[in-house]
Protein backbone atom coordinates (compact mmCIF):
# COMPACT_ATOMS: atom_id res chain seq x y z
CA UNK A 1 0.00 0.00 0.00
CA UNK A 2 1.56 3.66 -0.81
CA UNK A 3 -0.61 5.85 1.55
CA UNK A 4 -0.80 4.97 5.34
CA UNK A 5 -3.86 7.59 6.46
CA UNK A 6 -5.45 11.29 5.67
CA UNK A 7 -2.85 13.87 6.42
CA UNK A 8 -5.31 16.87 7.04
CA UNK A 9 -9.20 17.44 6.39
CA UNK A 10 -9.93 21.38 5.84
CA UNK A 11 -13.36 22.51 8.12
CA UNK A 12 -14.63 25.99 8.50
CA UNK A 13 -15.89 27.55 11.62
CA UNK A 14 -17.19 30.28 13.07
CA UNK A 15 -15.12 30.11 16.23
CA UNK A 16 -11.72 28.69 16.15
CA UNK A 17 -10.84 29.12 19.99
CA UNK A 18 -14.35 27.20 20.27
CA UNK A 19 -13.43 24.45 17.92
CA UNK A 20 -9.62 24.14 19.00
CA UNK A 21 -11.12 23.87 22.94
CA UNK A 22 -13.75 21.06 21.85
CA UNK A 23 -10.77 18.71 19.86
CA UNK A 24 -8.27 19.54 22.56
CA UNK A 25 -10.83 18.54 25.62
CA UNK A 26 -12.64 15.27 24.13
CA UNK A 27 -9.16 13.71 21.93
CA UNK A 28 -6.63 15.84 23.86
CA UNK A 29 -5.07 17.32 20.41
CA UNK A 30 -2.85 20.06 19.87
CA UNK A 31 -2.71 23.74 18.15
CA UNK A 32 0.38 23.56 15.97
CA UNK A 33 0.04 26.45 14.02
CA UNK A 34 -2.45 29.64 14.36
CA UNK A 35 -2.08 32.57 12.10
CA UNK A 36 -4.31 35.42 10.64
CA UNK A 37 -2.35 35.72 7.36
CA UNK A 38 -5.12 37.95 6.10
CA UNK A 39 -7.76 40.75 6.86
CA UNK A 40 -11.04 38.29 7.77
CA UNK A 41 -9.03 35.02 7.47
CA UNK A 42 -7.53 33.03 10.22
CA UNK A 43 -6.13 29.84 9.47
CA UNK A 44 -4.79 26.70 12.08
CA UNK A 45 -3.71 23.37 12.40
CA UNK A 46 -5.18 21.01 15.06
CA UNK A 47 -2.96 17.80 15.15
CA UNK A 48 -5.02 14.98 15.60
CA UNK A 49 -2.46 12.21 15.25
CA UNK A 50 1.17 11.66 13.89
CA UNK A 51 0.07 12.60 10.78
CA UNK A 52 -3.44 13.23 11.21
CA UNK A 53 -4.80 17.32 11.42
CA UNK A 54 -7.64 19.78 11.00
CA UNK A 55 -7.13 22.60 8.80
CA UNK A 56 -9.09 25.21 10.36
CA UNK A 57 -10.54 28.16 8.66
CA UNK A 58 -12.39 31.29 10.17
CA UNK A 59 -13.33 33.48 7.18
CA UNK A 60 -15.47 36.84 8.41
CA UNK A 61 -19.13 36.74 7.13
CA UNK A 62 -18.57 33.31 5.88
CA UNK A 63 -21.85 31.61 7.05
CA UNK A 64 -21.08 27.92 6.07
CA UNK A 65 -20.43 26.42 9.37
CA UNK A 66 -23.70 27.11 10.12
CA UNK A 67 -25.11 24.50 7.21
CA UNK A 68 -25.78 21.03 8.37
CA UNK A 69 -27.87 18.81 6.41
CA UNK A 70 -28.55 14.78 6.65
CA UNK A 71 -26.27 12.05 6.18
CA UNK A 72 -25.61 11.36 2.77
CA UNK A 73 -26.89 15.29 1.65
CA UNK A 74 -23.82 16.64 2.61
CA UNK A 75 -21.37 17.06 -0.53
CA UNK A 76 -18.49 14.92 -1.35
CA UNK A 77 -17.17 15.13 2.51
CA UNK A 78 -20.10 13.56 4.38
CA UNK A 79 -17.36 12.85 7.57
CA UNK A 80 -14.02 12.11 9.11
CA UNK A 81 -13.05 9.44 11.11
CA UNK A 82 -10.53 9.53 13.88
CA UNK A 83 -8.96 6.10 14.70
CA UNK A 84 -8.45 5.69 18.48
CA UNK A 85 -4.97 4.75 19.74
CA UNK A 86 -6.10 1.68 21.71
CA UNK A 87 -9.31 0.39 23.37
CA UNK A 88 -8.56 2.49 26.64
CA UNK A 89 -8.07 5.58 24.63
CA UNK A 90 -11.72 4.74 22.52
CA UNK A 91 -13.87 4.63 25.88
CA UNK A 92 -12.20 7.59 27.19
CA UNK A 93 -13.06 9.55 24.36
CA UNK A 94 -16.76 8.40 24.29
CA UNK A 95 -16.77 8.83 27.98
CA UNK A 96 -15.51 12.67 27.29
CA UNK A 97 -17.88 12.88 24.21
CA UNK A 98 -21.32 11.66 26.29
CA UNK A 99 -20.20 13.94 29.29
CA UNK A 100 -19.97 17.56 27.00
CA UNK A 101 -23.60 16.44 24.85
CA UNK A 102 -21.27 15.38 21.12
CA UNK A 103 -22.76 11.86 21.24
CA UNK A 104 -25.41 9.58 22.88
CA UNK A 105 -22.66 7.17 23.43
CA UNK A 106 -24.12 4.55 20.83
CA UNK A 107 -21.35 2.52 19.42
CA UNK A 108 -21.31 0.67 16.35
CA UNK A 109 -20.21 -3.23 16.19
CA UNK A 110 -18.95 -3.31 12.18
CA UNK A 111 -17.56 -6.41 13.10
CA UNK A 112 -13.53 -5.45 12.52
CA UNK A 113 -14.24 -2.10 14.29
CA UNK A 114 -15.94 -0.60 16.79
CA UNK A 115 -17.79 2.78 16.01
CA UNK A 116 -18.61 5.88 17.91
CA UNK A 117 -20.42 9.25 15.67
CA UNK A 118 -20.29 12.28 17.01
CA UNK A 119 -20.98 16.14 16.37
CA UNK A 120 -18.32 18.93 17.05
CA UNK A 121 -19.03 22.33 17.98
CA UNK A 122 -20.04 23.20 14.25
CA UNK A 123 -21.70 20.43 13.63
CA UNK A 124 -19.57 18.37 11.42
CA UNK A 125 -20.44 14.62 12.46
CA UNK A 126 -17.29 12.50 12.99
CA UNK A 127 -16.46 9.09 13.73
CA UNK A 128 -14.27 7.40 16.09
CA UNK A 129 -13.07 4.02 15.35
CA UNK A 130 -11.30 1.32 16.98
CA UNK A 131 -10.17 -2.01 16.50
CA UNK A 132 -12.50 -4.48 17.47
CA UNK A 133 -11.51 -7.09 19.97
CA UNK A 134 -14.21 -9.15 20.09
CA UNK A 135 -14.34 -9.29 16.13
CA UNK A 136 -15.42 -12.72 14.28
CA UNK A 137 -13.36 -13.30 11.45
CA UNK A 138 -14.54 -12.97 8.50
CA UNK A 139 -17.97 -11.36 10.27
CA UNK A 140 -19.11 -7.85 8.73
CA UNK A 141 -22.29 -6.05 10.88
CA UNK A 142 -24.77 -3.76 8.99
CA UNK A 143 -24.46 -0.21 10.30
CA UNK A 144 -27.29 -0.17 13.65
CA UNK A 145 -25.47 -3.38 15.48
CA UNK A 146 -25.25 -2.11 18.41
CA UNK A 147 -22.12 -3.66 20.38
CA UNK A 148 -21.98 -5.65 23.59
CA UNK A 149 -19.01 -4.26 24.86
CA UNK A 150 -20.34 -0.68 25.24
CA UNK A 151 -24.24 -0.65 26.11
CA UNK A 152 -25.65 2.78 26.18
CA UNK A 153 -25.58 4.97 29.14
Amino acid sequence: MLLDGVNHVAVLTKDTDRLHAFYRDMFDATVSHDERPEDGMRLSFIDLGPHTELNVFELTGNAEADHQTPMFGRGRLDHMALQAASLDAFTAIRDRLIGCGATDGFVTDFGPILSLFFTDPDGLEGEVCVENPDRQPGVVNPPGTPSARFPMP
